[in-house]
């Protein structure tokens, strides 16, 4: 979710794993499916540029991200969905989207056969 130009890192995954600029970085590839230069990747994520640069070269290293097109001399990337890691991170996200719908829809179900047992 994108908040005046900052991601917010409360997202279901970034609970589950914890926060780190590693797992802010691809939470929000994760959340936005476009492709994004590193200044903009920096500005959405909220994170200093002398972070982004410690982190980047191992994200790189392991294939997550992978430069797609040239806007002028500026380098787009976007998550590389042909990676076996990012696969399992895109499962991961949606396995845990399903369990909070499901908690929910429970919880619901619950509620409305509490309210037939005790009708006002």
């Amino acid at each position: 979710m994108l908040i005046k130009g900052h991601y917010m890192t409360n997202s279901l995954f970034i609970q589950y794993l914890g926060d780190s600029a590693q797992l802010r970085i691809i939470d929000f590839f994760l959340d936005n499916g476009s492709d994004y230069s590193k200044k903009e990747i920096i500005e959405n994520v909220g994170i200093s540029k002398t972070t982004f640069y410690k982190v980047w070269p191992m994200l790189e290293k392991f294939e997550i991200f992978i430069p797609t097109r040239k806007f002028g001399n500026v380098q787009l990337y976007s998550l590389n969905k042909k990676s076996i890691i990012v696969k399992q991170f895109l499962s991961l996200d949606s396995a845990l989207s399903k369990q909070v719908m499901l908690k929910m829809a429970s919880s619901k179900g619950k509620k409305t056969e509490l309210e037939l047992d005790n009708p006002l």
